[in-house]
């Protein structure tokens, strides 16, 4: 349980600085902060996913409620507008903010009045329910629920430009065909809120305003102990929908089970078995996982290295088997599309696969399932095959050495891919360092498992060859850690990077046990995960915030990135290092920002502040995978 005072509650930075989330399993989320003020465009209680999350549009934006105690009015909703004012101020009367078994509530406290509101999603069916209860009243006091509406994408905004489309429906309203609100006493009526302003995304150097519809109002006269409910779904609609009380108490069922499924033995693996199940999607053609919440949709590489974490360490093989092999159809050219995000699949990352083959190999060791491994052997082929003789964008092993290459001007191949203007900002077009270690542990890692299913290859080899390569290529003089390229266009690239920690953590890693790229990544070491360029390197840039531009500048040059605190411990318990209090950092973590979970970047200057995406993929699995080592 994630518990906040009065104290933090009233603090509107710091109470708005923490983020809540609750999904659907589908991809559709619900999201906001403590103090109840949207901060991000992305924010709203009903935000539908297309399948895998490549697209999402908000709906329900906000459900402003009002308390009337006889001739007193308090407003309980915050809100902030262009210009800067906050009205209302509804934060200042939050007595407590708690995350309990994946389940935010809010609790307001106005001296004889008392009241809760608990939000929760179904599971399997984008609908959202939100439950007020009084708690301590007088007498019977008057609710008022305000829906604020809106139907766009949710990267973008919609302003006020005539009314929308509100079809009375029992019980309440259709919002443009495309979700239906559900509560007491409806009282249709219709009003642009103009002007409404997102901070963060201001702090983006994006547009922060939007214009929100307010479609009418709730009404319900509520007694000390008693309840009023409100239920939004996007369509289609069966003529029915759950109660938002039956939501909040599946909701913690579930919670309950994944805990239990997990086996995790104290609050921390509790909470974390919740983050991992928040991921997790079902699709038409099987169980996926979303890269992070609130942008991102299903990214390969974000999958399959989130794979182990969010699959194995939680004991959800069943689901596991069925992402392996869903995968494995995809296979094109001995490569998985990293995303459709964009619109369209883009076969555009050089180590997706690789991560795939790593991914079997962990499958098979904790299930010991070589029947589905079987199944995949044509797919793990084909990969091995494609990028020895090449595939896409000059991936391919070089003869004179067993090594892969990859890259070509203007792409970013690697998980470094972050690009301005079209130019890389991390060029790393050549033999990257985990891309090869990487590539060597799946050629080891898929010859020993067609050993065992007693299939004639040469991967063995293969492997044998490439790490003999590996090792005098890559490192340093002196053994001061590993290149992080080689064999660039502009030659060798000797910059401090966490890359080098696979060569060690990867089971068939080329340098395993080695504790020289450990020793070298000393300064990249936080509380929060690994800086992903020294300081004091060139291009350091130790913050992650400002514009686009400024952003992605800053994206692989020294921004900490959580998940890779996976790949150190591994390296470290691999060369006999201690890993004492490592994870400190990061269970504090889980109160601190993206609550319950772990954001996607943070500063590489202290004091580490978050950035990026507060609920990542890879940041909780990386996590979760490294305890159920311990």
């Amino acid at each position: 349980m994630i518990t906040f005072g009065r104290q933090l509650c009233g603090d509107l930075a710091a109470a708005s600085a923490r983020e809540w989330l609750v999904t659907d399993g589908l991809g559709g989320y619900a999201s906001g902060t403590v103090s109840g003020l949207r901060t991000r465009r992305y924010h709203g209680l009903l935000a539908v996913a297309e399948p895998g999350g490549a697209a999402r549009h908000l709906g329900l934006a906000a459900l402003e409620p009002v308390v009337r105690i006889g001739p007193r009015t308090v407003r309980l909703a915050t809100d902030e507008w262009a210009g800067g004012t906050v009205d209302p101020a509804g934060h200042v009367h939050l007595a407590s903010f708690t995350l309990d078994e994946g389940v935010p509530r809010w609790q307001w406290d106005l001296g004889d009045v008392v009241v809760r509101r608990e939000i929760a999603m179904g599971h399997g069916r984008c609908v959202v329910g939100a439950v007020f209860t009084v708690l301590r009243a007088p007498g019977p006091i008057t609710l008022e629920l305000t829906p604020l509406c809106t139907w766009r994408d949710a990267h973008g905004e919609r302003t006020a430009a005539g009314d929308p489309a509100v079809t009375p429906v029992a019980g309440g309203f259709v919002f443009e065909d495309a979700y239906r609100v559900s509560g007491p006493s409806w009282q249709p009526g219709g009003a642009w809120y103009r002007g409404v302003y997102a901070r963060e995304e201001a702090a983006r150097g994006l547009n922060p305003v939007e214009d929100l519809f307010a479609a009418g109002c709730f009404v319900a006269e509520v007694a000390s102990g008693g309840t009023a409910e409100v239920v939004a779904a996007a369509g289609p609609f069966d003529g029915t929908l759950p109660s938002a009380a039956g939501l909040v108490v599946a909701a913690r069922k579930r919670a309950r089970k994944l805990a239990r499924q997990a086996r995790a033995g104290d609050a921390v693996g509790r909470q974390l078995a919740v983050a991992a199940d928040q991921f997790v999607v079902s699709t038409p053609t099987g169980p996926s996982a979303v890269a992070g919440y609130p942008w991102f949709g299903e990214w390969s590489r974000d999958l399959m290295t989130s794979f182990e974490g969010l699959f194995l360490a939680t004991n959800r093989h069943d689901e596991a088997r069925e992402v392996l092999l869903r995968a494995g159809s995809t296979v094109s050219e001995g490569m998985l599309a990293n995303t459709a995000d964009t619109g369209t699949l883009e076969y555009n990352t050089a180590d997706a696969a690789l991560w795939f083959l790593h991914a079997i190999s962990r499958y098979a060791a904790v299930t010991g399932d070589l029947d589905t491994v079987a199944s995949l052997s044509g797919a793990m082929d084909e990969i091995l095959t494609r990028h020895r003789d090449g595939t896409r964008y000059g991936i391919a092993a070089d003869p004179a050495d067993g090594l892969l290459t990859q890259g070509k001007p203007g792409f970013a191949l690697t998980w470094m891919d972050a690009r301005v203007d079209g130019r890389p900002v991390t060029e790393r077009q050549g033999k990257a360092v985990e891309i090869n270690a990487l590539w060597i542990s799946g050629l080891a890692g898929t010859g020993a498992l067609f050993d065992r299913l007693k299939r004639r290859h040469d991967w063995g080899a293969a492997a044998s060859r490439a790490g003999d390569a590996f090792r005098r290529r890559f490192v340093r003089p002196g053994g001061a850690g590993l290149f992080d390229v080689v064999d660039g266009p502009g030659g060798d690239d000797a910059a401090v990077r966490p890359n080098q920690l696979l060569a060690v953590s990867l089971p068939y890693g080329p340098l395993a046990g080695d504790p020289g790229p450990v020793l070298a990544c000393r300064d990249l070491v936080t509380s929060l995960g690994m800086r992903s360029l020294a300081p004091g390197e060139p291009g350091y840039r130790g913050v992650h915030r400002g514009g686009p531009y400024e952003r992605d500048h800053a994206y692989h040059q020294g921004t900490v990135w959580p998940w890779l605190i996976g790949p150190y411990a591994d390296a470290c318990a691999a060369a006999g290092l201690d890993t004492g209090g490592l994870l400190d950092g990061l269970e504090l973590h889980l109160a601190e920002w993206g609550l319950g979970s772990v954001s996607e970047t943070a500063d590489g200057d202290a004091p580490h502040g978050a950035t990026g995406c507060p609920f990542q993929a890879w940041s909780v699995a990386e996590m979760l995978r490294v305890r159920s080592c311990a």
